[in-house]
């Protein structure tokens, strides 16, 4: 994380006698993963900027199990489910915010299955409440071309489509739909622990294919919602020798502020 940048920690707000409303549950990718890493930064920047009350677990966060459970460790996952569940019942938490679909997933509906109920907020949800509140400003619209990837955990998975069109409609004036999206909308290729094995066999990988539906809409940049769609879209395009940018959604707001400042 930026020096510049003050990440509260749980265990330090509470010691001092604060019990900060929103944990934000950075999650493997955002905290490991360098690429992630960067919209761990922009997402903790906007925080910051509409005077959000947060903090993060810090060394007592652990995965969360997803991708134990996926690949069908259910033992691996009730192991690391509970361990969460104590750390989260013992600081009192009760609302989480997630930038990761998978997490999300997990926190919200996998741990509910074990009697854990949080309110569980996706970030794109909660990027387009602040937008809404005028917590956080876009600066002025940008004029690139612009389509949006459908995560599969956060669409089809949730239901969660319109709340991050929602945050791109507000940065950008041109917006087209890829040939599959929404309820259709085409995996990046990671999901259900595949980004951690090898290839099935077939004719050609999925991220490439989904770089190419990108890539006929005639974008300039793709918007994701996911840390492992942003690692295989970026991939898929440099297959194919492309120059489409993939961006995150904080990132894109961060962006836009800038180029208007």
């Amino acid at each position: 994380m930026d020096k510049e940048i003050k990440v509260p920690v749980m265990a330090d707000e509470v010691a001092a006698g604060h019990q900060p409303e929103y944990l934000y549950w950075v999650g493997c990718a955002g905290a490991y993963d360098a690429r992630a890493q960067k919209v761990t930064r922009s997402f903790v920047k906007l925080l910051h900027q509409a005077g959000v009350d947060f903090a993060v677990l810090g060394d007592e966060e652990q995965c969360t199990g997803d991708p134990a459970r996926r690949a069908g460790n259910e033992f691996v996952f009730q192991m690391l489910a509970q361990q969460n569940i104590a750390t989260l019942n013992g600081y009192g938490i009760k609302k989480i915010i997630v930038t990761c679909p998978h997490c999300f997933n997990a926190l919200k509906n996998d741990y509910a299955e074990l009697g854990a109920h949080y309110e569980v907020t996706h970030y794109a949800t909660f990027l387009k409440e602040l937008l809404d509140s005028g917590k956080l400003n876009t600066g002025q619209k940008s004029g690139e071309k612009i389509t949006y990837h459908d995560s599969c955990y956060l669409g089809r998975g949730n239901g969660i489509f319109e709340d991050p069109r929602e945050v791109v409609t507000a940065l950008f004036e041109e917006i087209t739909e890829l040939e599959r999206s929404r309820e259709r909308g085409l995996c990046c290729g990671a999901g259900g622990a595949q980004m951690f094995k090898e290839d099935e066999p077939g004719d050609r990988r999925i991220n490439e294919e989904r770089a190419e539906e990108i890539i006929a809409s005639g974008a300039d940049i793709v918007a994701a919602n996911c840390p492992y769609c942003l690692t295989m879209l970026g991939d898929g395009l440099k297959a194919d020798d492309q120059q489409v940018m993939v961006y995150d959604l904080s990132e894109l707001i961060l962006r836009n502020q800038e180029a208007a400042s």
